[in-house]
């Protein structure tokens, strides 16, 4: 890596057992696919465990906002959620911002229910 200048280097692996060939891929295409955040969280948005996310907070039945560690470059990320605890809850994004995401979950008949959460993030970092 040159001062001033990112560099991507090539990740080389050896495919031996199916083709005896080695098989590479450009680095910045693993950097960029990864998760840049993501979380599993109590029906309280109490962190269960998280990564690049600072905490969360309750802010009544069923609504959530969690920051980020590390902010985003901007508001056009990639937010799935999911909830883990009843088969007829559903889980969606209410807000992003940059420092932050709210999430809602309600259930089939469209009431607010608390539930534990679980989400990634994809995107661009700040």
């Amino acid at each position: 890596m040159a001062f001033g200048t990112l560099k991507f280097d090539t990740l080389t692996t050896s495919d031996t057992v199916n083709t005896s060939t080695e098989k590479s891929i450009n680095t910045s295409y693993v950097f960029n696919g990864v998760a840049k955040a993501w979380h599993l969280s109590s029906d309280a948005a109490v962190l269960q465990d998280s990564f690049n996310i600072s905490g969360g907070v309750d802010n009544g039945t069923g609504d959530y906002t969690f920051s980020f560690s590390n902010s985003m470059a901007s508001v056009n990320y990639s937010a799935p959620h999911i909830t883990s605890q009843n088969a007829d809850n559903m889980m969606h994004v209410h807000t992003r911002a940059v420092g932050s995401f709210q999430v809602n979950n309600v259930n089939d008949e469209a009431a607010a229910r608390d539930a534990n959460t679980a989400g990634t993030i994809h995107g661009d970092l700040a």
